[in-house]
C-alpha cells in the first residue's frame, strides 16, 4: 500500500504550476473525462438516502519510456480500463463522507500503478446545487523521486 502521507497535496494556487512540474516533461498524460457514476457520498442525511451523481476526472502521468509502444500492442501501454476500475474498486467500499476522502482515496490508489509519476483526481457533484454548475475537490499528487 502506497502512504498517502509521502505525497503531498498541492494547494489550487499551485495546482497550474505542477501541471507543468519539470518531473513531468518526459511523461504523457491519460485521461478519463467526465465519468459519471451513481454514488453513496455526502454527509447529510438527505444524501445518505441514496446514490447521487458525480463526475469523476482522472489525469495520469506515466513517462514516454514506460508508455511509448513499440510494436502497436496493449502491453506496451497503461490500459484506460485501470482508471474505470481503480474508480469502480473505491466505490464498491460503500458510503463516502467527503469528495476530499474519494480523491485522496483514488490518488493513492492509482499511483501505486508502478507505471505512474504522477496523478490528478477531481469529483464534482453537478445537483448539489440549482444555481451552479458543480460543486467539487481536486487533488494532485507526484510520486516522490527514488
Amino acid at each position: 500500500m502506497v502512504n498517502p502521507v509521502a505525497f503531498p497535496i498541492l494547494t489550487e494556487k499551485t495546482m497550474l504550476s505542477a501541471l507543468i512540474h519539470p518531473d513531468l516533461s518526459d511523461c504523457r498524460r491519460l485521461f478519463l473525462r467526465d465519468y459519471e457514476v451513481q454514488i453513496n457520498i455526502g454527509v447529510y442525511e438527505s444524501e445518505k438516502q441514496g446514490p447521487q451523481r458525480a463526475l469523476i476526472n482522472v489525469d495520469l502521468f506515466v513517462p514516454l519510456a514506460l508508455s511509448t509502444p513499440t510494436k502497436d500492442h496493449m502491453d506496451d501501454v497503461l490500459d484506460y480500463n485501470f482508471m474505470r476500475n481503480t474508480v469502480a474498486k473505491r466505490m464498491a467500499q460503500g458510503h463516502i463522507h467527503l469528495q476530499e476522502t474519494l480523491c485522496d482515496d483514488l490518488a493513492t490508489a492509482l499511483l501505486a500503478h508502478p507505471r505512474v509519476r504522477a496523478v490528478r483526481v477531481s469529483s464534482e457533484k453537478p445537483d448539489a446545487y440549482p444555481d451552479c454548475h458543480s460543486v467539487g475537490v481536486e487533488v494532485f499528487r507526484i510520486k516522490p523521486k527514488a
